[in-house]
């Protein structure tokens, strides 16, 4: 499914770009932050959409900024919302991207997949390993 228009991609933090430590900050899932830059790239606009507030939430917003990503909004539709208290809390988003889904969180390879159409580019080192000099 290849995706040509500008989508709002909502994407959940714990478990889902980082590994569930909450509240700390998890290690980086497999691919995300280079999923969530080619989405950028195509001209997607993403959404972190989290249950983390407060100074928890600042850092996981300071974190991706660090990896690369800064969200066209966070825990609101866009970037002007003003949560009242008179709406809905659900969010505008085309997809959203999180570990809770029905079946779990499919990885990032799989979404980066469903949403450029694209296998993933990935650098295999080759490590030197005890029986190294056999393949010489």
């Amino acid at each position: 499914m290849m995706m040509k228009e500008s989508l709002l991609i909502a994407v959940d933090f714990d478990g889902t770009i980082v590994e569930d430590a909450y509240p700390k900050v998890g290690t980086p899932k497999i691919f995300a932050f280079e999923t969530l830059k080619r989405l950028e790239q195509d001209g997607h606009r993403l959404i972190l959409w989290t249950y983390r507030s407060g100074k928890h939430l600042a850092q996981a917003v300071e974190f991706c900024k660090e990896n690369g990503i800064v969200f066209y909004a966070v825990n609101n539709s866009y970037p002007e919302e003003v949560f009242e208290g008179k709406i809905s809390r659900k969010i505008n988003a085309d997809y959203f991207i999180d570990d809770r889904n029905i079946g779990g969180f499919i990885g990032w390879g799989e979404i980066y997949q469903l949403l450029t159409n694209e296998m993933p580019k990935v650098e295999l080192k080759k490590k030197k390993g005890l029986f190294s000099f056999l393949k010489k």
